[in-house]
């Protein structure tokens, strides 16, 4: 089937390109008949939760050592978290009905979509109703977004990132996607309160991270530090806590 694309680079996660050489893209693909009806997968950064965007950098205090207290929109490793990789969203507003017994979950969306977007899983699947799974009904989103990376990459799918104002949680999965020539669909579990509640078009409902295979590391160790590692980490250390914005001047690396 012909698809209709939306192509997006993928941004540092690979040293750039030799010059003349192309930078490796995403692709994402779905049925051109659904063109301008669902929203587009993009930037992940573009999903930023309202709860991050409303902090104030400052928190109008000090610490002890008279820096001025910061909150999470100061904290870089999280800003990176949020930008990183690509986000889907939900393509239908959907309205999930949650019982009691968060079991026997309804769902429903407007007459005449196209596609389904949200189905139920199999509670064996997951081993319900054993622990942790007493009071769970496993859902997933259906995805209508084909994922197309170039050869060696594989794509991780995880609930999006730092959003515990998200009703559900989705279950993580890693896809060759430079070998899966069809879509994949989002399991998930409805964590929010019972009820009946909306969700929109548009809710992020997983973060999508490109990763190049033969980058992976495989290898580890764990052992004590020498005394040269430790001098180096009080020194970080001590510039972390008692310099502002001393890992955006040392150690950040734009992505």
């Amino acid at each position: 089937m012909s698809g209709y694309q939306v192509k997006f680079e993928i941004g540092g996660l690979t040293p750039a390109p030799p010059a003349g050489e192309a930078a490796p893209m995403i692709e994402f693909l779905c049925d051109p008949a659904l063109v301008g009806r669902i929203p587009a997968p993009e930037r992940a950064i573009r999903f930023a939760p309202d709860w991050f965007k409303r902090l104030n950098r400052e928190m109008g205090m000090t610490y002890e050592n008279g820096l001025p207290a910061m909150t999470a929109k100061a904290c870089l490793p999280m800003t990176d978290a949020f930008s990183l990789g690509f986000v889907i969203p939900l393509p239908f507003d959907v309205m999930i009905l949650v019982p009691e017994d968060r079991v026997s979950i309804q769902m429903g969306w407007a007459e005449g979509v196209p596609f389904q977007p949200v189905e139920q899983h199999h509670p064996g699947q997951i081993g319900a109703p054993e622990p942790p799974f007493e009071r769970v009904m496993p859902l997933k989103f259906i995805n209508p977004w084909r994922i197309k990376v170039p050869d060696g990459y594989s794509v991780l799918f995880v609930q999006p990132l730092s959003r515990p104002d998200l009703p559900f949680t989705c279950f993580s999965g890693f896809v060759d996607c430079d070998r899966f020539d069809t879509t994949v669909n989002l399991p998930f579990a409805w964590t929010g309160p019972v009820g009946e509640h909306i969700l929109p078009a548009g809710t992020p409902i997983a973060q999508l991270i490109p990763i190049r295979r033969d980058t992976l590391i495989k290898q580890d160790r764990a052992r004590g530090s020498t005394a040269e590692e430790l001098a180096d980490q009080a020194a970080a250390q001590g510039k972390k806590y008692g310099e502002e914005s001393a890992y955006m001047r040392e150690w950040r690396v734009k992505k």
